[in-house]
């Protein structure tokens, strides 16, 4: 998939991919891209929802107006990642006020919601100024990010999250992987109840998550289902790439993108767990 078959993707024809994709009651995969390529591979390989980022290789940031402008017509739900920095989630005065001002562009792209966090110096959630950006958001459903996983007690964190009316919270347990934090996952899902969605994040893949959902009980997956993009053969590319490393530090190595085939195959496993356990 390439940035020249985005002319082709329209929102109708989008809506069909998704209409045509059978899935389980209750789970659903959310794809994270950060590229109008990502985009329409993760539309046209059947993602119930969107994150959509700049720069994943920095875990995220807030996307350019040109992207979400290309995501309103994707026919996807699409969430919008408000992040103005890469680091930390300690923010200024004036970082907050750039966060309100990419809520204020989401909002008026008529897009689906937002995923924000926002952390004190200690690394706990700031509920005060995440209760300032969520009233700004003015009823836009928010899922709170990984900003979660850096808090010292997660039980603490999600009571915050509860209290501040968070739809979901991404989460890979305070793990480098969901499947490493799939233990501490399952506690927050017992914990959660109905009050808020938990979605495993980070590592998620065809290979581990049927034992995810059943170890865990969530309901919701968050992947890239990306691969590192294919180098061109040929010399001339080859010595572009090393001058891109050497005088701008640039490693094409690690340019990634979704795959339509990698979104199928993951909803493919996905559809068919069976929630509760046992064969499907």
């Amino acid at each position: 998939m390439t940035l020249g078959d985005a002319g082709a993707l329209d929102t109708g024809a989008a809506k069909g991919e998704l209409d045509r994709s059978s899935r389980p009651a209750g789970l659903r995969l959310e794809v994270c891209v950060d590229s109008a390529s990502s985009l329409i591979a993760a539309v046209l390989g059947g993602a119930h929802r969107i994150e959509l980022c700049s720069a994943l290789a920095l875990a995220g940031l807030s996307p350019s107006p040109g992207l979400i402008e290309r995501a309103q017509a994707c026919g996807a739900p699409v969430y919008v990642m408000i992040r103005p920095r890469p680091g930390d989630f300690d923010y200024n005065t004036d970082e907050l006020d750039l966060m309100r001002r990419d809520i204020d562009a989401a909002r008026r792209a008529g897009l689906d919601g937002l995923v924000l966090g926002a952390s004190r110096p200690n690394g706990e959630l700031d509920d005060t100024a995440l209760r300032r950006l969520l009233e700004h958001a003015d009823g836009l459903p928010c899922t709170l990010h990984r900003a979660f996983d850096v808090t010292p007690e997660l039980h603490v964190a999600l009571d915050t999250a509860i209290d501040l009316g968070f739809e979901r919270i991404l989460t890979s347990g305070g793990a480098p992987s969901a499947w490493e934090g799939r233990d501490r996952i399952a506690e927050l899902v017992a914990r959660a109840g109905d009050k808020i969605s938990i979605m495993a994040g980070a590592g998620v893949t065809t290979g581990n998550v049927v034992d995810l959902v059943h170890r865990t009980g969530v309901r919701e997956v968050h992947a890239s289902c990306s691969a590192t993009i294919p180098y061109a053969p040929d010399h001339a590319a080859a010595a572009l790439r090393q001058r891109l490393k050497a005088c701008l530090g640039i490693d094409q190595t690690l340019v990634k993108e979704t795959e339509v085939d990698r979104v199928r195959d993951l909803l493919s496993v996905l559809n068919g767990v069976n929630p509760k356990g046992g064969p499907s």
